[in-house]
This record gives C-alpha cells, sequence and structure tokens, in this order.
C-alpha cells in the first residue's frame, strides 16, 4: 500500500509538472477559458495511476485500456472546441495529456523513476518550443540532411554490421571501421556546430580540442575539408596543430596508466614535440586572429565520399598491420606500429605497450609507442594533401616538421 501512494504521487507529480508548463504559457488567459491547465493535467497523471493500479487489482487490463480511450475521447473533444473557438490547429496540448495519462498509468504498472524521467523530458521538450523552432527556423536542408545520413550510420548501419574479424590474422573488424567512420562524421559534425554557435575563432578552437581528445586524425580531416571554403586556412592548420598536441598527450596519459616505465621513456620527446605543436598553432591562430575570415558558402557538415574512402584506408591498414605483426613477431612491431599508428594511433600504442608483458624491452616498445606517433603524424598530412588545399597542409606540415625536430633533439639529450 506504501509503494502505491509513493507511485500514485509521483504520477500526480508528473501531471503537475507538465501542467505547470502548459498553464504558464496560458497565464494570462482568463478563467475557464481553456481545455487544460495546472490542475487538470494533475488530474491526467493521477487517473492514468489510478486506472493502472484497478487494472492490476482486478488482473483487467481492459480497464486501463478502456480509461485511456474514455480520457482520450473527452480531453480531444473538449480540446477540439477550444480550438474551434480561437482558430487554433496546434494539437501539441492534446498529445501531451494523453502523454501524461500513459506516464501516470506507468508508474504504477511498470518503473516509476522511468515515468518520472519521461515527465521530465516531455515537461522540457515542451518549454523548448520557441528554441527548437529558431532552430527549425535556422537549419538549412544541407545540414539536416547530414544530420539524416550520420543517424542512419549510427542506428542502421552500425548495429547491422558483424562484430568479428575477417582475416586470418584478426585485423578487419565491419564493425570497428565503421564505428571510426560514424565517429569521424560525428566530429565533423559536432565541429560545424560549434563553429556556427560560438563563431568562427572560438567554435574552431573548442570543437578541434574536444574532437582531438577521441581522434586528431578525424579532426584534421574535418578541419582540412573545411580549409577549402576559407580565405585564411592558417588559423585551420593552427588548430589541427592543436588538435595534435592533444592527441601526443592523451597518448603520454594512456602509457603512463598502463606501463609508467615505457612513459618515462618517451616523455622527453613527447612532451617536446607536443609542446612545439602547441606553440605553433597557438601562433597560427594568433595571427588569425588579426585577420578577417571569410568562411565562404554553405558548406557539408560532413562529407560521406571521403568518410568512405577513408574507412578503406584504414581497414586495409589495419589487415596490413596484423598480417606484419603475425608473421615477423617481435622483429615486426615498429612496422606495424608504423603502419597501424598511420590510421589508428591508440590500437597501435595499445598493441605494443601488450608486449612489455611479454618480456620486450621498455626501449623496443617505447620505439614503437614513438614511431606510431611519428607515423599518425605522416598520417595526418597525407588526409591533410588529400582533402585539403596547399594553404592548409603546407603550414601545417612545417608546424609537424618543427614538432619532430624538438622530439627528436629532446631524445638525443634524454
Amino acid at each position: 500500500m506504501d509503494s502505491l501512494i509513493v507511485q500514485l504521487g509521483i504520477a500526480l507529480a508528473i501531471g503537475l509538472l507538465v501542467g505547470l508548463e502548459r498553464g504558464w504559457r496560458e497565464r494570462d488567459a482568463p478563467d475557464r477559458s481553456r481545455t487544460a491547465g495546472i490542475r487538470t493535467f494533475g488530474i491526467a497523471g493521477l487517473l492514468g495511476g489510478i486506472m493502472a493500479a484497478l487494472a492490476e487489482a482486478l488482473n483487467a487490463i481492459s480497464i486501463l485500456i478502456a480509461g485511456f480511450l474514455a480520457f482520450a475521447g473527452i480531453f480531444a473533444w473538449y480540446k477540439a472546441r477550444e480550438a474551434a473557438h480561437d482558430e487554433d490547429f496546434s494539437v501539441t496540448t492534446v498529445i501531451a495529456g494523453l502523454a501524461v495519462f500513459a506516464l501516470g498509468a506507468l508508474c504504477v504498472a511498470g518503473d516509476f523513476r522511468v515515468a518520472a524521467a519521461g515527465g521530465a523530458a516531455l515537461a522540457a521538450l515542451l518549454a523548448s518550443r520557441e528554441i527548437l523552432h529558431g532552430l527549425l527556423k535556422s537549419l538549412t536542408w544541407i545540414e539536416l540532411r547530414s544530420a539524416l545520413i550520420l543517424a542512419v550510420m549510427t542506428a542502421v548501419v552500425l548495429p547491422l554490421l558483424p562484430d568479428r574479424t575477417f582475416d586470418p590474422w584478426g585485423g578487419f573488424n565491419p564493425r570497428e571501421v565503421w564505428l571510426l567512420t560514424v565517429l569521424m562524421a560525428s566530429i565533423s559534425f559536432a565541429g560545424y556546430v560549434a563553429v556556427r554557435v560560438l563563431g568562427n575563432a572560438r567554435g574552431l578552437i573548442v570543437s578541434a580540442l574536444a574532437g582531438a581528445v577521441v581522434s586528431s586524425t578525424a579532426v584534421t580531416l574535418s578541419l582540412a575539408r573545411t580549409a577549402n571554403a576559407s580565405d585564411n586556412s592558417l588559423s585551420y592548420a593552427g588548430a589541427a596543430s592543436l588538435a595534435a598536441m592533444i592527441s601526443i598527450l592523451r597518448v603520454c596519459l594512456v602509457v603512463l596508466l598502463l606501463a609508467p616505465a615505457v612513459a618515462a621513456f618517451i616523455a622527453m620527446p613527447a612532451l617536446a614535440a607536443a609542446l612545439t605543436l602547441g606553440v605553433c598553432g597557438t601562433i597560427a591562430l594568433a595571427i588569425h586572429g588579426r585577420k578577417p575570415d571569410n568562411p565562404g558558402a554553405t558548406r557539408n557538415p560532413f562529407e560521406l565520399v571521403p568518410l568512405l574512402i577513408f574507412a578503406l584506408l584504414f581497414a586495409v591498414a589495419s589487415t596490413a598491420s596484423a598480417a606484419l605483426a603475425f608473421q615477423f613477431k617481435e622483429q615486426g612491431l615498429l612496422a606495424s606500429s608504423a603502419i597501424a599508428g598511420a590510421f589508428d594511433v591508440d590500437a597501435s600504442v595499445l598493441s605494443a605497450l601488450r608486449l612489455v608483458k611479454q618480456s620486450m624491452s621498455i626501449e623496443t616498445v617505447g620505439h614503437a609507442v614513438l614511431t606510431a606517433l611519428m607515423a599518425n603524424a605522416i598520417g595526418r598530412l597525407f588526409l591533410a594533401v588529400f582533402a585539403g588545399p596547399v594553404r592548409f597542409w603546407l603550414p601545417l606540415a612545417g608546424m609537424t616538421l618543427t614538432a619532430a625536430v624538438a622530439g627528436y633533439c629532446a631524445m638525443l639529450l634524454r
């Protein structure tokens, strides 16, 4: 009995929460001029809970069904009269009332925590009308199409792909390859949104740094493609340099957590390269800050064809790396690290660190990690040349070369 009281109380609270939002919008309307306000919605949630409790007590689901149909008919009839009087064709309040009744029933017949979360989400959605309508008005067809493609890639294609390797060396996994493709598209789309919301300068930095935590390669590809429509690609090269810095620092953190001895070996050259990339990227963005930037025509948040080409190259490189490591064992560690690191530095580094437990020397594994970082930098430059203009990849190549020289000198001084 006590639990039922709590469930009915939550059902009432859900209705009051949604009714608060609905009533606030119509707070200036005369009394009794509206079909539903805070009290009506509160009663609707409580009624849903009562009907569900009766259905469970009498073991007759038909009671709940009949109650829902009766409530829907009465509520819709009164709302239709109000809509005819006001010449209003919105059906939002009717749908919200039915949702409140259903959530109230869920409190008793299902999980009240899910119902409470659904009620809060419903109230938030109703309160976001102006934001959502404004977003819809500012949304272009290209942006909408890209969002739909990304949704299909994530929710439809990805679950259908098998999560197992198909080659004898264990290198080609279709789901992993497509997951990277989705990841790249997501980073590109998020960067596009950040630039639109925050502006070219701040959005560029935020999207590059945040995306590099996951994949600096994907960030570089996105920036290279964006630079094609910009009058000042130096800023995008600077953002790519900062993304590369974050990538190196992320790898250093992973190595420190998994193999502190290897982290000590790579610390000086890796941190020297990261510092150099950070300084170069900051200077490039500072120069950009004194120059106007013309982003040109509206661009796509991401291009599907370059993503598919990258996924194909990644699949080939992963398979080749696995085959090389299988064939040459420890002797092929540097070669496999270079091949795999060109596309996925994390996978390459983790593969190398696993060999520490197999009595491979710290120096050999450390060199493999540094090789993977260098190969990843070369891979990013290759993608920059493939997808971006000369005015983007040439400064980025200079920054990368400077960082490589700094890292090499630090390794010699170690």
